[in-house]
């Protein structure tokens, strides 16, 4: 891969995308059982050759439309390479474990004589307590998770990109995962965006850290303009990590003047923002009109001596014509503005869109009504199949941390 220290860059959610972070699906889905659906927060077994076939047809539309795909099992690869950082990443990795010490040290070093590869896929895929011999309960610990067959849980989320890190200007921030089930991810991401050589960042351009505190997500964040921010206070993120991320965000970036937190029902059919709101076009959004009553608006700028101001505000589209200069903006309802439509196509993500260019989007091809409002709206619809991709509850913007876009 090509050293390039000036690959990230993002200041809008519709500029031309250049190139994106992606995880294909691999084992780890095979790992899914009907006991820990829910604990792995899935509600069915997604069909592995098939859901392969259809994200491999993903990636093989955004590099149809000019896209450089990259992927996270790639990237990590090449960052194991390192001897020092390969050893930091097992301390890492194993210390995410529910076992004894003992057990750790033993798994510790059965992990250094892996190949960088293979300690990727136990990374992401898990380590399954039958691949290593002759391990025996050493404590309480290990006895209560007897029954568990991982020593390394495996991550069947981790195709759903957008979540654990997500770009902003030119800079990165490393979410702190709200679920047990996904937290190892934001670790993995870490990993790529501190040592790549393709992606290496600026220690003081990763906006937040996943070892902090409070939960926030990348689904959550929506990147309106050089000027403005959009983040949701969800299921999955709290407002104690938007008014962290905020200080940060409007301390050194010195174009960004404003971050509009919009709170949504906290709901798992609504479990992030762009799962009922997402940037089409320059002055065009699609939102699920199951949602536009229930919004609640935030807008927050700079204070004084290091400080934010916070002001509630109450109308929503207003908000957004002023925020990014535009006299009108054109809110699109999913399922065609139809109340059960919506309902049903926006379970199927029809809401969660990715836009590749100005008026030029991805989206499921299942969600019928939702695309045919869009193109007569003036969008241009890439319609991709869906079927086992949306078990996992994501759409195309899901799938996908952009890594670079053109500026608007």
């Amino acid at each position: 891969m090509e050293k390039n220290t000036n690959c990230l860059r993002v200041y809008s959610e519709i500029g031309k995308l250049k190139s994106v972070l992606l995880h294909r699906p691999g084992k780890e889905l095979e790992r899914l059982t009907p006991e820990f659906l829910s604990e792995l927060l899935f509600d069915d077994i997604p069909w592995l050759k098939r859901i392969q076939e259809e994200h491999d047809k993903f990636a093989q539309a955004l590099k149809e439309n000019g896209v450089t795909v990259y992927y996270l099992e790639d990237l990590l690869e090449e960052v194991l390479q390192d001897t020092g950082i390969k050893e930091f990443f097992i301390y890492d990795l194993v210390s995410y474990m529910n076992t004894s010490l003992e057990v750790k040290k033993t798994i510790t070093n059965f992990l250094k004589e892996r190949t960088p590869k293979e300690i990727v896929d136990y990374a992401i895929a898990g380590l399954l307590k039958k691949e290593v011999h002759e391990v025996e309960p050493q404590s309480l610990v290990d006895y209560v998770y007897k029954d568990s067959p991982f020593f390394i849980n495996p991550l069947p989320n981790c195709y759903f990109m957008r979540d654990p890190a997500v770009v902003i200007g030119n800079g990165v921030m490393i979410s702190s995962m709200k679920t047990t089930a996904r937290k190892r991810e934001a670790m993995l991401l870490k990993y790529v965006f501190k040592h790549s050589k393709t992606l290496k960042v600026q220690e003081n351009l990763l906006w937040y850290d996943y070892r902090s505190e409070y939960p926030i997500e990348g689904g959550d964040v929506l990147v309106l303009s050089k000027k403005v921010i959009a983040i949701g206070i969800s299921e999955r993120t709290s407002p104690q990590a938007i008014e962290e991320i905020s200080l940060t965000l409007l301390e050194r970036g010195e174009e960004l003047q404003e971050i509009i937190a919009l709170e949504i029902p906290k709901k798992r059919t609504f479990m992030h923002l762009d799962t009922v709101f997402t940037m089409v076009d320059v002055d065009k959004f699609l939102i699920y009109p199951g949602i536009k009553e229930k919004l609640k608006v935030y807008r927050i700028t700079r204070g004084e001596k290091g400080t934010i101001r916070v002001k509630v505000e109450e109308d929503f589209t207003k908000v957004l014509e002023t925020s990014l200069g535009l006299d009108k903006v054109n809110l699109i309802e999913s399922g065609g503005g139809d109340e059960i439509t919506g309902a049903r196509e926006q379970w199927n993500d029809s809401t969660n869109t990715l836009a590749i260019a100005p008026g030029v989007v991805m989206a499921y091809n299942r969600n019928e009504i939702t695309n045919t409002t869009l193109v007569n709206h003036g969008i241009k619809v890439i319609e991709i199949e869906g079927s086992e991709l949306v078990r996992g509850r994501g759409g195309p913007r899901c799938m996908s941390m952009p890594l670079k876009r053109e500026d608007i």
